[in-house]
């Protein structure tokens, strides 16, 4: 599937030092779908490079007693709750295997080691929190400046594919409407009755 649109904080970085030190250094595990890999709340302690799967990162509303999915990651980028995950402060989200997933992990604590020692690997490691917050930011705003339908068109652009790998209930949830609306919305677009 080509998910390389999803997670624009990639474009214009070289990550392959920390790609090579994850696959030099990291140890390799297997989770399984609904694995925990950072729970809110607790410690954020771990940056993987995703072999292979999807994880989903997962904020608690706790009025509703509910859970919102913010994002995902795929094949072939880097799991974090970054940069939290630098310091061992207190993760923000959970992050959940979303299917069985193979990834490389290293202590986000030698990342930042990497940090202090390199100053090419600190540059990097500033663009990358900068790209970060750019994205973060634009999804922010997103929400404000287009229609749920606009968003999702904007998503099938970027990934058109991302229907077959994610479940409608997740989709739905990362753009903040129930499965119902989405399931019209998708039935507007497919059968050509949008307004």
């Amino acid at each position: 599937m080509d998910t390389r649109y999803f997670n624009s904080y990639k474009a214009g970085l070289d990550l392959e030092f920390l790609y090579q030190y994850c696959m030099e250094h990291g140890k390799r595990r297997t989770l399984q779908r609904g694995e925990i890999l950072e729970k809110a709340g607790e410690p954020a302690q771990w940056i993987g490079y995703v072999e292979k799967g999807c994880f989903k990162y997962i904020v608690h509303n706790e009025e509703e007693d509910k859970d919102y999915i913010t994002g995902f990651v795929f094949e072939g980028e880097f799991v974090a709750d970054y940069p939290y995950c630098l310091q061992g402060d207190l993760s923000e989200v959970t992050i959940e295997a979303d299917m069985p997933c193979e990834i490389c992990l290293i202590k986000g604590a030698e990342l930042q080691h990497l940090y202090d020692e390199r100053i090419e690997a600190l540059h990097i490691g500033m663009q990358l929190m900068q790209n970060l917050f750019k994205m973060v930011y634009s999804r922010n705003l997103d929400h404000y400046r287009y229609s749920v339908r606009e968003r999702y068109k904007m998503l099938l652009q970027r990934c058109p594919d991302i229907v077959q790998q994610l479940s409608l209930k997740d989709i739905a949830s990362f753009l903040n409407i129930t499965p119902i609306y989405l399931s019209k919305i998708r039935k507007e677009i497919t059968f050509g009755s949008e307004k």
